[in-house]
């Protein structure tokens, strides 16, 4: 006789890594929390938003750095697991998805009872000019390029006449012209061909055409003014008209895997971007605590903000301690997974103070508020189970 519910866990390799799938199988409908190994970064949201508290943080920096091949950076208990759909919701890296019988659904936004980040990244479409900074700043792959590629950046790419959208202006002035054939013999856009001379007229004509004097090819034509230059007879004029001055194609942000860490809207150019950050706080360090050649920190950072400084000069020192790590907090989001996978104590503290989200702040929402408003700081590596580590809670600034 099967009973219910059956609960099971499993690892998958999908086409993006590997996965971890906690399921639990109900008489009529089967749940399945899918938590996304290759993009989790272990900043322990979830875990503070569970409200079963089913979810506990895995070997942070050992699964991140790759020094350990089993587990996830989160360890979820399928059978504590209540599958309503608030972990995926506060999820600000898209690492966990909730289906019920195979369909991707979330019953605690079903029933309007919990709030969404109300997340700000865009691109103006007027600004952008197409170039490549945002694609290659972001940290997360969050930028959607659909740009045409060019013999400039791939081989076998669009010839760079086809970049800019323009229109050629050819013309050839016939009571100038001899007909000597020296632009035709140059250009293939350029068609020289001869009225048939007799003795009759004693003269060489060239066949022209009624709009631009001499035969001309648009399409082959790239406005080199090759033709310009030769002419011995300075007849010939070739203009570029400009109709747009920017690449064809279109720059977004995905927003399932955009961070909000800034990094795109700061280094723009042209100012085409907006970000505001999820979530506000304050983040100190204290690298004189670091255990030496640690660098964790800076591997596991899913935003890039945390760096190796450049050693000042000996004699700029002044009897001070070298810093091993420095944070750049215009690009920090306040994740806490630096403070998750730091193995020292006290080193990193981290107070979070405000949250973007949309929709009615419910009971259990202010609740996970609370847990996440908790300032918390980095704690020696100690395995509290097989697998999990905890972190070290301080009192509320």
């Amino acid at each position: 006789m099967t009973l219910y519910p059956k609960f099971s866990k499993h690892v998958e390799y999908q086409r993006d890594g590997k996965v971890v799938v906690m399921e639990q199988k109900l008489l009529q409908q089967t749940n399945r929390l899918i938590v996304n190994a290759e993009v989790c970064t272990a900043c322990g949201i979830c875990v503070e938003a569970c409200p079963e508290e089913a979810i506990k943080l895995g070997l942070v920096g050992a699964v991140r750095r790759g020094a350990v091949g089993y587990g996830a950076p989160i360890d979820v208990d399928e059978m504590k697991c209540s599958y309503c759909g608030v972990c995926p919701t506060m999820c600000p890296f898209s690492a966990l998805t909730l289906t019920i019988d195979g369909e991707e659904r979330y019953p605690i936004l079903e029933k309007e009872g919990f709030p969404e980040y109300d997340q700000v990244s865009v691109i103006d479409d007027e600004k952008c000019i197409r170039c490549t900074i945002c694609e290659e700043v972001c940290p997360r792959d969050a930028i959607v390029r659909s740009v045409d590629l060019f013999e400039g950046s791939a081989k076998g790419g669009k010839a760079r006449q086809e970049g800019i959208k323009s229109k050629v202006n050819f013309k050839v002035d016939m009571e100038k012209c001899t007909a000597c054939g020296i632009c035709g013999s140059l250009c293939p856009a350029i068609t020289v061909k001869r009225k048939a001379y007799t003795a009759e007229t004693g003269k060489v004509e060239a066949v022209s055409d009624a709009k631009t004097g001499l035969p001309w090819d648009e399409a082959k034509c790239d406005a080199c003014k090759v033709c310009v230059e030769a002419c011995p007879e300075e007849c010939i004029t070739v203009e570029r008209e400009m109709i747009s001055d920017k690449l064809e194609g279109k720059v977004t942000i995905d927003n399932e895997l955009c961070c909000t860490c800034t990094w795109c809207s700061r280094n723009c150019p042209t100012e085409a971007i907006t970000v505001e950050k999820n979530f506000q706080g304050e983040i100190e360090v204290f690298p004189e605590k670091c255990p030496s050649g640690c660098s964790t920190c800076v591997e596991v950072c899913p935003a890039n903000a945390i760096y190796l400084p450049t050693p000042p000069k000996a004699a700029e020192m002044h009897g001070q301690q070298e810093a091993k790590i420095a944070i750049n907090r215009d690009f920090c989001i306040y994740c806490g997974a630096c403070v998750n996978a730091c193995p020292g104590e006290d080193i990193i503290v981290l107070q979070r103070n405000g949250i973007r989200v949309k929709g009615k702040e419910t009971d259990l929402f202010n609740k996970i508020k609370d847990k996440l408003f908790t300032k918390r700081t980095s704690k020696v590596r100690e395995e509290v189970a097989p697998g999990q580590v905890a972190v070290k809670m301080m009192e509320k600034a």
